[in-house]
């Protein structure tokens, strides 16, 4: 799966960016759950014991607060599966305020969600 994120209005700096369990994205974002994990693994590419797969790399934002982030990940689907992330409960993208240690269990003392978004299906795309 290419993930391609073109965010607007972040405060400058590293940010963490993870999928999330659910899609639902009402502010203070917790209600998007925790990282995606279908493998039950625990947090962060540091950890021996795997991580979870909705883990992403983190990115700068511009004193312009305008990024775009582009993520290749081969540990989630679009597709019908265990891995899909079209599940009856949704998933979502979270951006956090501050960067991702790749270690800490469960989400990598990213800091607050400040930002989310429900991934949805293209309408382009065809149905399944």
């Amino acid at each position: 799966v290419v993930v391609v994120a073109e965010l607007t209005g972040l405060p400058a700096g590293v940010h963490a960016m993870h999928v999330h369990d659910v899609g639902r994205c009402e502010p203070p974002f917790t209600t998007a759950g925790g990282h995606y994990n279908p493998g039950l693994r625990q947090h962060g590419v540091r950890n021996r014991n795997g991580y979870h797969a909705g883990d992403l790399p983190n990115f700068s934002a511009p004193a312009t607060g305008t990024a775009r982030v582009d993520v290749i990940t081969q540990n989630f689907t679009l597709g019908e599966g265990p891995t899909t992330l079209f599940d009856p409960d949704g998933s979502s993208i979270m951006i956090h305020s501050g960067a991702d240690d790749y270690a800490s269990d469960p989400g990598g003392n990213a800091g607050t969600r400040i930002a989310c978004g429900v991934i949805t299906r293209s309408a382009a795309e065809p149905a399944r």
